[in-house]
């Protein structure tokens, strides 16, 4: 059934049944399903999805009891109604997947409200796939909610090309919000709430300098493989606090099995796995955290919060809702998000 082609599930924290109502209610109110269209039968649509049968039934059976659609005995199932409220209709298109950005969608979604429906995009930090998914939902949405991050692949000051920032000065002023990153310099009103990476990490831990005097050396662990402009403005900002206090530092790429473990060295990590590592490390050395070797991480989550791990990190909670906040009033302007230490046991 071509209609399948059109029906989509994305990443959601919602029952899957309720995705599968959402998926009809949203393509109802684009005008994309209209009144006494057949839609595919239970077993189609489980078939098309890998979703079990009993997951549609649930979905179906609440369009049924909102009565958008109908079913007639030997016949199939039906659009009912279109008679819906409108949604605006918001494009959340993110860089890559992680659990923060998700903590920053979730809070988008909780702070919008019910009017406006979300979908959600992942484009890899790759320039090609976020080209394709601008050409294909160009003039679908009311809200383009763009998190800007490629991988640069070139000596260029900053990650975008003429091409990208072409892409994204098509997308109409009234329409464009831009997440995390400030370096696009687009002129016009827009919402803007951003992260200053540089001037964050400095400020940081420099409300951390109590913790962190007691250490010899600072190492901030960066792959050499991740070529993004944020890194480069982090190690920026922390050569900077390093010479303002003398504190020796090294960059080092990624944690090894080779990689060496000092006492009196703090490690700055950017990357979950390098963190588990170096708390296997420790452990290995009989080294304490907080007291022989140091230990802060970028991003807050809450299993860093149930490790006791102290971290660097912006509030991605507020950035999604004040997002939302100032498409609800209407608001244009820049808005810098907060950054903070949040001291914990491993430093």
């Amino acid at each position: 059934m071509d209609m399948l082609k059109d029906l989509r599930l994305g990443p959601s924290n919602k029952p899957k049944y309720i995705q599968v109502a959402d998926c009809f209610i949203e393509n109802i109110s684009r005008g994309n399903l209209r009144i006494d269209e057949k839609i595919p039968s239970i077993d189609e649509f489980s078939k098309a999805y890998n979703v079990s049968r009993d997951t549609v039934e649930k979905g179906y059976k609440v369009l049924k009891n909102k009565q958008i659609i109908k079913v007639i005995v030997g016949k199939g199932t039906y659009v009912n109604s279109t008679k819906l409220i409108r949604k605006i209709n918001v494009l959340f298109l993110i860089n890559k997947l992680s659990a923060y950005k998700l903590e920053m969608y979730n809070s988008f979604r909780e702070s919008i409200g019910n009017d406006y429906h979300t979908d959600f995009e992942i484009y890899n930090c790759d320039e090609s796939i976020f080209f394709s998914l601008i050409e294909k939902h160009a003039n679908r949405y009311d809200y383009y909610i763009i998190m800007p991050h490629f991988k640069n692949t070139s000596s260029s000051r900053n990650n975008f090309n003429k091409e990208s920032l072409e892409v994204i000065n098509n997308i109409p002023r009234e329409k464009l919000v831009i997440m995390d990153n400030n370096e696009l310099k687009i002129g016009g009103d827009i919402i803007e709430i951003f992260q200053d990476f540089e001037n964050d990490i400095f400020g940081a831990l420099s409300e951390g300098i109590h913790k962190i005097r007691k250490y010899n050396r600072i190492n901030l662990v960066i792959s050499e493989e991740d070529n993004y402009t944020y890194l480069k403005k982090i190690k920026k900002g922390l050569k900077k606090f390093c010479a303002l206090h003398s504190i020796s530092y090294k960059v080092i790429n990624k944690i090894k099995d080779n990689t060496s473990l000092q006492k009196g060295d703090l490690f700055i990590v950017l990357e979950d796995d390098d963190l588990v590592k170096l708390i296997d490390f420790a452990e290995a050395k009989n080294f304490k955290l907080g007291h022989d070797v140091g230990l802060l991480s970028y991003n807050e989550t809450p299993l860093k919060r149930l490790l006791k791990v102290a971290v660097l990190s912006t509030e991605f909670s507020r950035m999604g809702s004040t997002a939302a906040e100032m498409i609800l009033s209407k608001e244009k302007g820049r808005f810098k998000n907060p950054f903070r230490f949040i001291d914990r046991d491993s430093i």
